[in-house]
């Protein structure tokens, strides 16, 4: 039992008396068993937690506050679980005690979290630092031709590492051992496992390659691979080349790929090697096929709504039943103080029909609702059932939709212009938003928050630096798959976004046929895949304000009609494929007068842009681009091609080694970022003229060596970001001179030594930094008023890899 495994010692008994109390109670306390099997499973996760936290408070010097104030409030939760076997049919203590276990599970939750984060922080950046030192030896060993290795800036990506599963996953235990069983033994090669949309199969698969024997046979050999549609075979195979630590490069056909990766798994000497291909369409039966091998010790675990019964094993995953259905829904709404009716919860467990994701997202529409509210959604539901066919599914869940109401709805309709599975910035939808909707960027990202509460996609922050750049949005296929249902319900040409895929040239027909009717979209998203020969058919479209183009081929040429767009006001390209874009017929947007906004995400930057000219571009976004090339050559002048940008955003641009020409020019500048451009080593001295720059973030450039004497000239500046500016080691005296400056940001910066001058930013308001950075402002707290000091919990900046 996972009571008896821990020490004795302080937080480790309390943690085990809280967790035994618990297992006798669920026997016991039948009103609380969804409160107390929730408790159960975060403390059962958390065993290994404590044992390290045990283990680092014995090793390092760690403030004990903390760990004492946890140990305080786990002997109350032993003793509130162990009332809650006396409360019997007191409706009214009920409902207090459920709520007061909700609460300890998640102050709980968030110690083991928050705990363990912070004792790691000073490894981490242990780490950061070790691994540029070591880049650097490689990269000097490189170029006297001793060696051939290349590490990346945080050593060696994994991007097919397994992600978590949800906290809550009642009803997948049967399932789990049955598959754990066949994975396990001597058996087919390939197991299959099918279910309509929204069932779990993820889930499943998730917490299959998480249990502790299947981790201990395939080690770290477990590869996980997101499909979707449409398949890519070589980006598959170099997405797994590239999880090994080997050299990526380029493959002619899909049996070059998949024999190169045959070769390096067997130079791996046959340990067991698990491959989990997630989310497969029948059209990728073919690929599954060709991914198959001769190699003992090898399986391949897939998860698809459609059944391959030639391929191996199949495991048909079930709904959930009703005690875990109602499980599930009870904790999506908060608990039992939140359940208004229990024949209500009945019928919505009826309508839902065992449906994960539809228990999810009702429950979500539901949570903290009034009963008039609760009865007549019910009422639209109860003739429905989910999973009966896909109209059925689309039917419950278009209720919850249709609850949004109009300024909601019109922004949630509009993710539909992004691939399947892609992980949408939020400053994406920023941009688009703030010229559909005319709103300003907080409003936007609080519509965000909202969608996002009631679960109709993942709001995911991956570090908060005060920006939204490493923010995103995760739908889940489903319910993109109702909001291009919900679109195509009217004709093409009153539809107010067109969202197309086209396949190959396979243009879809009413495209051929509206020559004569011009479209009255204001949004328009193309996805082409990886065999579009980028030769374009005309379309009128004048009334088109947002262009967003999802691009899977090596090489893209803009489509002429875009030139006839006098209303275009943002334009989004985003390679979806591995490698970046190259763009070519660039320069037709120099005649569209409006547009205001350009994203560039993977994308080659042409030389197309040296000969354009955008008088009204207001912001550029440039992620993952290549754009060296470019940028140091003689002949672009930055400040010709955009003379009057607002905004300029170069975020994971490895290539950039300085700032284009003219950069200093371009003086209606109010925000510059450069951040995670680790080769960018100095700023110009001319960057003093950007006399109206209100942010200026450089976070992340590592061989940044330091800010410039002319810094001081930024009288406007309001908030500077130098977090993890490793190289810089101190500030120049001049930055005294910035007195509007409000918040400063430093975080990794302990070997930056602080001028005087500091003191006389009299309006400094807010300094984030890291705990050692923070004793050297603490002995200048008397020279500022209002000034806050923030050491945040960080973590080692990982966020690239899921860029």
């Amino acid at each position: 039992m996972a009571a008896d495994l821990l020490g004795g010692s302080a937080i480790g008994a309390v943690f085990g008396e809280l967790l035994r109390a618990v297992l006798e109670a669920r026997e016991k306390a039948k009103n609380f068993k969804p409160q107390l099997e929730q408790l159960q499973s975060t403390l059962s996760n958390n065993v290994s937690v404590i044992k390290k936290i045990e283990k680092y408070n014995e090793l390092l010097d760690y403030p004990k506050s903390e760990t004492q104030l946890m140990i305080e409030k786990m002997k109350e939760g032993e003793q509130l679980v162990r009332r809650c076997s006396t409360v019997k049919w007191n409706y009214i203590k009920r409902t207090r005690y459920a709520d007061k276990l909700i609460k300890l599970n998640s102050l709980i939750d968030r110690f083991f979290q928050v705990d363990m984060q912070a004792q790691q922080t000073r490894d981490n950046k242990e780490i950061l630092l070790g691994m540029r030192d070591l880049q650097r030896s490689f990269t000097a060993c490189t170029s006297n031709g001793s060696i051939g290795v290349k590490f990346s800036q945080d050593g060696i990506i994994r991007p097919c590492s397994v992600p978590d599963p949800p906290e809550m996953t009642p009803g997948l235990d049967v399932p789990l051992e049955e598959l754990k069983r066949e994975l396990l033994r001597d058996g087919k090669q390939v197991i299959v496992v099918s279910a309509p949309g929204g069932t779990g199969k993820t889930t499943l698969i998730k917490k299959l390659c998480k249990d502790e024997k299947v981790e201990d046979k395939f080690k770290d050999n477990i590869f996980f691979v997101t499909v979707s549609k449409p398949h890519n075979v070589k980006v598959i195979v170099r997405k797994i080349i590239q999880h090994m630590g080997k050299d990526v490069y380029e493959f002619q056909t899909d049996e070059h790929a998949i024999n190169d990766l045959e070769r390096l798994l067997k130079e791996m000497q046959s340990p067991p090697i698990l491959l989990v291909l997630d989310d497969v369409w029948p059209e990728s039966e073919s690929m599954l096929h060709k991914l198959k091998s001769q190699l003992p010790n090898y399986k391949i675990l897939v998860t698809s709504r459609s059944v391959f019964p030639k391929l191996g094993f199949g495991y048909n995953l079930k709904p959930l039943n009703d005690e875990a259905a109602e499980t599930l829904f009870r904790y999506t709404v908060g608990g039992d103080s939140y359940i208004r009716d229990k024949k209500l919860v009945n019928k919505v467990l009826r309508v839902c029909k065992g449906s994960p994701l539809a228990l999810t997202v009702v429950g979500r529409s539901l949570c903290g609702r009034p009963s008039a509210v609760w009865k007549s959604r019910v009422k639209e539901w109860q003739d429905a059932t989910i999973f009966h066919s896909n109209t059925d599914l689309f039917v419950c869940l278009q209720s919850s939709l249709d609850a949004l109401d109009d300024k909601l709805k019109e922004c949630y309709m509009d993710l539909g212009s992004f691939p399947e599975d892609h992980r949408i910035p939020v400053t994406t939808l920023i941009d688009m938003w703030v010229e559909l909707y005319k709103r300003d960027e907080d409003y936007l990202y609080a519509i965000l928050s909202d969608l996002s509460n009631v679960n109709l996609f993942d709001l995911v922050v991956t570090s908060d630096d005060g920006s939204y750049n490493d923010h995103f949005v995760v739908q889940h296929d489903l319910l993109r798959e109702l909001i291009i249902h919900q679109s195509l319900l009217e004709p093409v040409e009153k539809m107010k976004r067109l969202f197309i895929e086209i396949s190959g040239n396979n243009f879809p027909p009413w495209w051929l046929e509206q020559n004569l009717h011009p479209v009255n979209a204001r949004l328009l998203s193309i996805s082409t895949d990886e065999t579009f020969s980028s030769s374009w058919y005309d379309i009128k479209a004048p009334a088109v304000e947002v262009v967003v183009l999802n691009v899977r081929t090596k090489e893209y040429t803009m489509p002429n009609f875009m030139e006839k767009m006098e209303n275009l006001k943002v334009l989004i390209v985003t390679s979806c494929g591995f490698l970046p874009v190259e763009l070519s017929n660039f320069q037709l947007l120099g005649s569209l007068s409006n547009l205001k906004r350009i994203r560039l995400e993977r994308v080659s930057i042409s030389f197309d842009m040296t000969t354009i000219q955008m008088k009204n571009l207001q912001k550029l976004s440039m992620v993952l681009c290549n754009v060296g090339q470019v940028f140091s050559s003689s002949t672009f002048q930055i400040s010709d091609a955009f003379p009057n940008l607002k905004e300029m955003d170069i975020d994971y641009c490895n290539d950039l080694e300085a700032l284009p020409n003219g950069v200093s020019d371009i003086v209606s500048l109010k925000n510059l970022s450069i951040t995670n451009c680790h080769k960018l080593s100095q700023l110009p001295e001319g960057i003093g003229k950007l006399v109206n720059l209100e942010v200026l973030r450089l976070a992340s450039c590592t061989d940044l060596e330091a800010l410039p004497d002319t810094i001081g000239n930024l009288t406007n500046l309001r908030f500077l970001d130098i977090s993890e500016c490793l190289s810089i080691t101190e500030l120049p005296v001049q930055i005294g001179e910035l007195y509007r400056l409000e918040t400063l940001h430093m975080r990794g910066c302990c070997s930056c030594d602080l001028p005087t001058s500091i003191t006389n930013l009299k309006n400094l308001e807010v300094v984030q930094c890291d705990e050692e950075t923070a004793y050297k402002w603490e002995d200048l707290e008397a020279f500022f008023t209002d000034m806050r000091i923030e050491v945040p919990k960080e973590d080692i900046n990982l966020n690239w890899l899921y860029k």
